[in-house]
């Protein structure tokens, strides 16, 4: 109930679904004053969440960047959440637009500063399929030639909070030691550490897919951009979720 709920709390909380019910509010309305107010509102909330320098700015403050990493060290696994692949209509997975926590993860590998990959995650839709991220990852891994034995998957979680419970059990029958690298987007960084780190996981962060804030300013971030909703809505998504979390724990 839990997962399904804070799904739907998701969904309504996105900025898009804000304009446009302050945009069928205006149409509907009989009330002049009405009318007048929803439209004022959701050109108010079109020029906040539109606005690039804005987002970049709050990236900037919410995002957390990768920590200092010992070259002179093997880290014994880094655990790479899952989100990064999705499925297609015929049940294959493919990469998305965050695939950038798998290439990190490989870099990490192959330049031999972790020995084990952990590859957390099942299917986070409502009603799951027979998808399951961290099992299709796995074989892209050993397509790649890494070797079997070095991969490690959770392919029950559906959500960061869960992540960190099975991902905590699957390392305690693994016997690699901490501390471990968190691998995930810096938007969902935060999020994930906190929950990591209340399940009593020494995780570093190792940040990847910046999206927001991560070029410097010019004049193009004061003007609005019809993309910046959807990022927006990933970063409200992330402080929901933190907020749920935390009350949650």
């Amino acid at each position: 109930m839990f997962f399904i709920l804070s799904k739907i709390l998701i969904y309504l909380l996105n900025p898009l679904i804000w304009i446009l019910a302050g945009l069928s509010t205006a149409l509907f309305a009989s009330n002049s004053k009405v009318k007048y107010r929803s439209l004022l509102s959701t050109f108010i909330v079109l020029l906040i969440f539109t606005n690039p320098f804005l987002l970049y700015k709050f990236s900037s403050i919410w995002d957390v960047n990768t920590v200092p990493i010992r070259n002179d060290k093997v880290y014994s696994c880094a655990i790479v959440l899952g989100g990064f692949s999705s499925e297609d209509g015929s049940g294959r997975g493919f990469f998305n637009s965050h695939a950038d926590r798998f290439i990190q993860a490989l870099k990490l590998k192959n330049t031999g500063l972790v020995s084990h990959l952990l590859i957390a995650g099942g299917n986070s839709e409502i009603v799951p399929g027979r998808f399951r991220e961290s099992v299709w990852v796995k074989g892209q891994l050993k397509l790649m030639n890494i070797p079997d034995s070095t991969i490690l998957i959770e392919s029950s979680s559906r959500n960061t909070l869960e992540n960190a419970l099975f991902v905590k059990e699957k390392l305690r029958k693994s016997n690699l030691a901490p501390p471990y690298l968190l691998v995930t987007s810096a938007f969902h960084m935060r999020r994930a550490l906190y929950t990591f780190r209340k399940a009593d996981l020494q995780v570093l962060p190792y940040a990847s897919n910046y999206f927001a804030g991560h070029s410097k300013v010019s004049i193009d971030d004061f003007i609005p951009q019809l993309d910046i909703l959807s990022k927006w809505a990933t970063y409200l998504k992330e402080l929901i979720g933190f907020g749920i979390y935390y009350v949650k724990a």
